[in-house]
């Protein structure tokens, strides 16, 4: 009987010694998250690089949209003069007004298309930015022992966040730029994104190429 007791107090210390090494291993992992929409605000080359896409957004829309109005004044014409044109006319004036239309829709597939001029200039502009921020994720997840970083401004939900677990600032601050000032509730206003200096300024940290 009171091997069978002992057997069973056994079993019980080694099933506590079991649930109290899980739990101490699992809260030993370090979780945080950035919120790399409130990063990119805070980086004045990621500002310039934006107004430069929207220059160029809208000089190739209104490129595309004066072709427009060249093809719709020919149609106008055509439709006046139609009645005075042999077939022959006809059919050139038509064939004039259908190769320029295919022409205007291969040039707004070239500019806004997928992988097209504008996709290309952002990929330029912006992802050596991306890479910097995630390099600096990387070392800071390997300095600090963190072994998920999640982004809040994804698609991945969030129900609460406790801001002590917020590393953006911390990113911020490795990259070389001074985070934005805080408000009474905590919440980042957008500051100016000069580059900090003296006590604000993280130690410089070597690179490495996102694989």
């Amino acid at each position: 009987m009171v091997a069978v007791q002992m057997k069973n107090l056994l079993r019980s210390i080694f099933i506590a010694a079991g649930f109290l090494f899980v739990t101490t291993a699992a809260s030993a992992q370090k979780w945080a998250y950035v919120n790399t929409q409130y990063i990119l605000e805070n980086i004045p080359e990621y500002k310039q690089a934006q107004q430069q896409l929207d220059n160029l957004s809208v000089q190739w829309q209104k490129e595309i949209e004066d072709k427009y109005a060249i093809i719709d004044k020919l149609y106008k014409a055509y439709q006046a003069e139609q009645v005075l044109l042999t077939e022959e006319m006809k059919k050139r004036r038509q064939d004039e007004i259908m190769q320029k239309e295919k022409d205007v829709k291969d040039l707004q597939k070239q500019r806004f298309g997928f992988e097209g001029d504008l996709f290309k200039k952002k990929q330029e502009l912006v992802k050596p930015i991306q890479d910097k921020i995630y390099n600096a994720i990387k070392k800071l997840a390997t300095d600090q022992s963190i072994m998920a970083i999640f982004d809040k401004s994804g698609d991945l939900t969030i129900l609460y966040a406790n801001a002590k677990y917020d590393k953006s600032d911390d990113v911020l601050l490795a990259l070389g730029y001074k985070p934005a000032k805080k408000d009474a509730a905590g919440s980042g206003k957008s500051g100016s994104g000069a580059p900090s200096s003296g006590g604000d300024k993280a130690p410089a940290m070597e690179q490495e190429p996102k694989k």
